[in-house]
C-alpha cells in the first residue's frame, strides 16, 4: 500500500521485480497521477542512482513523446517518482488490443523516431528502448517514452565487461556495443538498434534473438543475423513490404557505423513508407537513408590497418580454447600461451587486444584485465589484483546456485590455505568467506606455497567450458613479483585453456629490462610466446579514417589526410585527438542540408574542412603537448582536480579526490563532469550518475566507490605535466599526508600502499624527526605486507626506505623497531638473491643485538643463505655457533 504524503492511492497497476506503480490523486488539486516506487524498502546505492536518474534526465525535457515527471519525493529509504496520468497504457497492451495494421505501426514508429531525434538534440542516450518502456494513449494515439533510469547525459559511454545479469538494459533488446564485448563505445546509435528490435517484435510477435542461456543471447546479438521480417512474414503467408524489412535490418546492424546515423533519417524513411501506403495502398522499395545526414562529429571506432594482427590474435585464442584438437595440441601443446603486443603509446595495442572479446563470448570464456601504473610500481601484483577483482565482480553477478558451485571449486583447489590467496585478492572473501589463518613459512617455502596455490586457483577458471584470458597492460612498468607470477602461469599451468595477453611500449624497454629478461627465461623453458609489433598506420589507412569521419570520398579526404599524417606520424590515438582538436577549433564544420531540393541546386549538406585555417593554426606534433593545450582550455578547477587524479594513477575514485581536494563530493564531481563531457575521463560504473546534471539536495548514508579512469595514458601524462616541476614532490607528499590523515587506524593496512607510495615520492621534503619516524613505520608495514604476498623486491624497497628515514642513533632511540626492520631487510635481501647485501645487514644485526634471543633471526637467515648456496657445512657451522653462544 502506498503511503505518500499529499497523494491518495486509487489502485496498484504494476508490480515488477524492482518497482511498484500506482494510480493516485494529488490531494490538493485532485490531479490524477502515476506514482512509481522502489519495491525493496532498503534499496542499495545503485538502485537509488538509477531511480533518481529518471527524474534528473527528464525533469527539464519538454516534448509530447516523452513523459515529463512532476516531482521526485523522498519515500522511506528511497524515492517516489510522480508523473501525470493522462490515460496512456503500455504499448504491448495496446498492440494486443488493436488491429495491428501497418499504417498504425508506421504512425507509432514515426513518433518514436521523433522522440529519439529530440533526445539526440538534448544529448541524451536512453539505453533501454523496448515496448515495455513505451506508452500510448488509446484515445489520441500519442506515443511517449518512459523509464530513463539508465540513460546518460554523456556523449559516449564505455561499457565495462560484466556478467550478463549485471549489464544495463534489457538483454533481449540490447545493442552489441552495450554488451561490453564489441570493442566499441556506446553512443546515441545504441538506441537505434534497440528501436529495430522493438519494431521486429511488434511486427512479428517474436524477438529476433532468444535463448535461455544469457551468454548465448549476447553472442547472437553480436554475431548472428536475424531472419528478415520479409522472409519471416512471407513464410507465415503474409505479404509484406520489403523496404520495411530493410529499415529494421539497417537499424539492427552490428556496427553502429552501418546503422542509420540520425533519427531524422529514420523518420524520413518511415514517413515515406506511410505516404506511399496512404496514397496507393502499396509501399514500393526505395533507397534507404537519402536524408540520413549526421551532424554529430563522430570518429569511427573500427580498426584500420590491423587485419593481420587481429587474425593472429584470434588464431592464438582459438588454439588455446581448442588446444586438445589443435595441431599444436596433438604435438603436446599444453593450451597455455602468451601473446605480446608491442608498440609506441597510442599505437592501438589495447584496441587490437579487445577484438578477442567476440570469440570469448562464443566460447563462454572469461576476459579479465589489469594495468600496471608508472606511479605504483612497488605495489605487488597490482595488475593481477585488478584483473582478478574484475573476475570476482563477474562471478558475483551469477545466481546463488552458480556462486555456490564456484565457492566449492575454489575451496577444493586451495584447501585450508585460502588465506594465502586472500592476502593478494581480498575480494575473493565475498565468495569463499573468511579463511583460517595459515602458518608463517620461512625462506623459499612461502614462495613455493604461494606458487602452488595460485596455480591451482587460476586453473579453477581456465577450463574447457570457460577458457580464461588475462590481459596485462603496460608491462613496461611491471613489478618483479608479477613477473614471477607470469612465469609461474606460463610454465606450471597444466590444465590449459589459458591465454595471457600483454601490452608494452617497446621503446621503453631495453635488453636488461626485467620484462625482457623474464621473456628470455620463458623462451629458454619452451613457453609458447607470440609477439605482435604494431607499426604506425599507413597514410592510406589515415585517409580511410578521415574519409569515414567526414562521410566523403577518399579523394576528397586526401588533402586533410596528408596534413594529419604529417602531424601525427600515423599514431591512431594522436590522429583521433588531432581531428577532435580541428573540430573544436572550428576548422571542421557541418553544412546543414539546403532547403532547396537537388533539382533546384540544393544539397544534402555534409562535413567540410578549411585547410587554409588548419595550416594557420600553431598545432604541435607532440601528442602530450597537444593534450596539455586541450586540458588548458578546461576550467581551472577541473584542471586542478585532474592534476591530483594524475598523481593517484590511471584509475582514481571520487572519495579520494574529495579527501585530497578538501571539497564536497558535489563540488569535485561537478569539476570532473566537464572532463567527462570532453571524454578525457571515463566513468567505470554508473554510480557517477548520482552527481550528474542538476543536483538534488540529497544525501545517502552508504555510497559506493565512484571510480573513474583517464581516457589514455597520454591524457594522464598531460594532466601530470600541468604540475610545475618544483611542486611535484610537494603535491605527492600533500596527497600522502591527507590520505593518511583521513584514513582510520583500522583501515591503514588496507590502504598502506596508496599512502606510502605517495609520501615516498615527496620523502626528501620530510624533515621533522617525529614525522620521519612515523613514515618509517608506515614503510615497514608496507614491507611486511609485500613480504606476506611474496613480493620480496617490493618488500626490500619499502624496508630500505624506512631505514633511510631513521636517525643515526636509531639503535639507541628505537631499538625494538630498528631490530625488526633490519630483520625484514636482511630476510628480503636473501629472498631476492642479494646475498652480499643480506650478509652485511646480518652483521649489523649481530653487532647491535643486545642479547642472544635478538640474534636468532639473523642466524636463521645465515643458515638459509648457506642452504640456498648449497653449502650444508657452512649451514651446520652457523647453527653450532648459535648453540655455543
Amino acid at each position: 500500500m502506498l503511503n505518500l504524503a499529499g497523494y491518495q492511492e486509487t489502485d496498484q497497476i504494476y508490480a515488477g521485480i524492482r518497482t511498484l506503480v500506482y494510480r493516485a490523486l494529488q490531494t490538493t488539486t485532485e490531479q490524477p497521477v502515476i506514482i512509481k516506487i522502489l519495491r525493496n524498502p532498503h534499496p542499495n546505492f545503485n538502485d537509488l542512482v538509477r531511480f533518481r536518474n529518471q527524474y534528473i534526465i527528464t525533469c527539464h525535457l519538454e516534448h509530447p513523446n516523452i513523459v515529463q515527471p512532476l516531482a521526485l519525493e523522498r519515500y522511506g529509504n528511497g524515492y517516489a517518482l510522480v508523473m501525470p496520468d493522462e490515460g496512456a497504457i503500455s504499448l504491448p497492451d495496446y498492440w494486443q488490443q488493436s488491429g495491428q495494421s501497418l499504417a498504425e505501426f508506421l504512425t507509432i514508429a514515426i513518433q518514436l523516431a521523433e522522440a529519439l531525434h529530440y533526445l539526440g538534440q538534448q544529448h541524451i542516450i536512453h539505453k533501454d528502448i523496448k515496448p515495455a518502456n513505451i506508452l500510448i494513449n488509446p484515445e489520441t494515439g500519442q506515443v511517449q517514452l518512459i523509464d530513463f533510469s539508465i540513460s546518460s547525459l554523456l556523449p559516449k559511454e564505455q561499457q565495462q565487461l560484466l556478467n550478463p545479469q549485471g549489464l544495463e538494459g534489457t538483454l533481449a533488446y540490447i545493442s552489441p556495443e552495450q554488451t561490453g564485448r564489441m570493442n566499441r563505445g556506446i553512443d546515441y546509435r545504441t538506441d537505434f538498434y534497440s528501436l529495430g528490435v522493438t519494431f521486429y517484435k511488434l511486427l512479428t510477435g517474436i524477438l529476433p534473438f532468444h535463448s535461455n542461456e544469457l551468454m548465448e543471447l549476447l553472442h547472437r546479438h553480436i554475431a548472428q543475423t536475424p531472419l528478415t521480417l520479409y522472409d519471416f512474414l512471407n513464410a507465415q503467408g503474409e505479404s509484406y513490404p520489403q523496404v520495411i524489412s530493410k529499415i529494421v535490418l539497417k537499424l539492427m546492424a552490428k556496427n553502429a557505423e552501418d546503422r542509420y546515423q540520425s533519427a531524422l533519417g529514420i523518420r524520413h524513411d518511415l514517413e515515406r513508407c506511410l505516404q506511399q501506403l496512404d496514397a496507393t495502398g502499396v509501399i514500393e522499395t526505395f533507397e534507404l537513408g537519402e536524408r540520413d545526414i549526421c551532424n554529430r562529429f563522430l570518429i569511427p571506432e573500427k580498426l584500420y590497418g590491423r587485419e593481420t594482427e587481429v587474425h593472429t590474435l584470434l588464431t592464438v585464442f582459438d588454439r588455446v580454447a581448442n588446444f586438445p584438437e589443435s595441431s599444436l595440441g596433438k604435438e603436446g601443446h599444453r593450451g597455455v600461451e602468451l601473446l605480446l603486443v608491442a608498440g609506441f603509446s597510442g599505437i592501438g595495442k589495447t584496441a587490437v587486444i579487445n577484438e578477442v572479446h567476440k570469440p570469448i563470448v562464443e566460447k563462454r570464456g572469461y576476459f579479465i584485465k589489469g594495468k600496471f601504473d608508472q606511479f605504483n610500481r612497488n605495489v605487488p601484483f597490482s595488475a593481477f589484483v585488478q584483473a582478478f577483482r574484475n573476475l570476482m565482480g563477474q562471478l558475483l553477478g551469477e545466481s546463488d546456485i552458480v556462486l555456490a558451485t564456484w565457492k566449492e571449486k575454489i575451496l577444493n583447489a586451495v584447501g585450508v590455505s585460502g588465506q594465502v590467496i586472500l592476502e593478494v585478492i581480498p575480494e575473493l572473501e565475498r565468495i569463499i568467506g573468511k579463511q583460517p589463518t595459515v602458518s608463517e613459512l620461512s625462506g623459499s617455502a612461502a614462495q613455493n606455497r604461494f606458487n602452488l596455490l595460485f596455480s591451482k586457483f587460476v586453473q579453477v577458471f581456465a577450463t574447457k567450458d570457460h577458457p580464461l584470458v588475462i590481459f596485462l597492460d603496460d608491462l613496461q612498468w611491471v613489478d618483479s613479483a608479477s613477473l614471477n607470477l607470469l612465469k609461474l602461469l606460463l610454465n606450471e599451468s597444466e590444465a590449459g585453456y589459458l591465454l595471457v595477453l600483454g601490452a608494452y611500449r617497446d621503446n621503453e624497454v631495453f635488453p636488461a629490462h626485467p620484462l625482457i629478461l623474464a621473456l628470455d627465461e620463458l623462451h629458454h623453458k619452451k613457453a609458447i610466446i607470440n609477439t605482435l609489433t604494431l607499426a604506425a598506420l599507413a597514410q592510406a589507412d589515415i585517409n580511410h579514417l578521415v574519409a569515414d569521419t567526414l562521410l566523403c570520398s577518399a579523394e576528397t579526404a586526401a588533402p586533410l589526410s596528408k596534413l594529419v599524417y604529417q602531424k601525427t606520424k600515423g599514431n591512431p590515438f594522436f590522429t583521433t585527438q588531432f581531428l577532435l582538436g580541428l573540430y573544436a577549433e572550428g576548422c571542421i564544420v557541418f553544412d546543414p542540408p539546403c532547403s532547396l531540393n537537388k533539382q533546384k541546386g540544393g544539397n544534402q549538406g555534409g562535413w567540410r574542412c578549411d585547410l587554409t585555417q588548419v595550416r594557420q593554426l600553431a598545432l604541435t606534433d607532440d601528442v602530450v603537448e597537444f593534450m596539455v593545450r586541450r586540458l588548458q582550455k578546461l576550467p581551472e578547477a577541473t584542471q586542478e582536480v585532474l592534476k591530483i587524479a594524475a598523481c593517484i594513477g590511471n584509475q582514481f575514485d571520487l572519495q579520494t579526490l574529495v579527501f585530497i581536494c578538501e571539497q564536497s563530493e558535489e563540488e569535485v564531481a561537478a569539476h570532473l563532469w566537464v572532463a567527462l563531457q570532453e571524454e578525457l575521463v571515463l566513468p567505470i560504473s554508473e554510480a557517477y550518475k548520482f552527481f550528474q546534471g542538476d543536483q538534488l539536495e540529497d544525501k545517502v548514508e552508504e555510497m559506493v566507490a565512484i571510480n573513474y579512469r583517464f581516457l589514455h595514458d597520454r591524457v594522464q601524462q598531460a594532466a601530470y605535466s600541468l604540475i610545475p616541476e618544483d611542486q611535484i614532490q610537494t603535491t605527492h607528499l600533500l596527497i600522502g599526508r591527507l590520505l593518511l590523515h583521513r584514513t582510520s587506524p583500522r583501515n591503514i593496512e588496507d590502504k598502506i600502499f596508496d599512502i606510502v607510495n605517495q609520501i615516498n615520492l615527496g620523502i626528501d621534503l620530510i624533515t621533522q624527526p617525529s614525522e620521519r619516524y612515523q613514515i618509517a613505520k608506515l614503510n615497514f608495514t608496507a614491507g611486511k605486507k609485500a613480504k606476506i604476498a611474496t613480493a620480496y623486491v617490493a618488500s626490500l624497497n619499502y624496508s630500505e626506505t624506512a631505514c633511510s628515514l631513521l636517525s643515526k642513533d636509531c639503535w639507541q632511540q628505537n631499538y625494538k623497531f630498528t631490530l625488526l626492520l633490519y630483520e625484514l631487510m636482511a630476510d628480503t635481501a636473501y629472498l631476492t638473491g642479494n646475498f652480499t647485501r643480506a650478509e652485511m645487514l646480518i652483521n649489523i644485526l649481530l653487532s647491535n643485538a643486545i642479547n642472544i634471543l635478538d640474534q636468532v633471526k639473523a642466524y636463521e637467515i645465515k643458515i638459509q643463505i648457506a642452504i640456498s648456496q648449497n653449502k650444508p657445512t657452512d649451514a651446520i657451522r652457523v647453527g653450532l655457533d648459535l648453540l655455543s653462544s
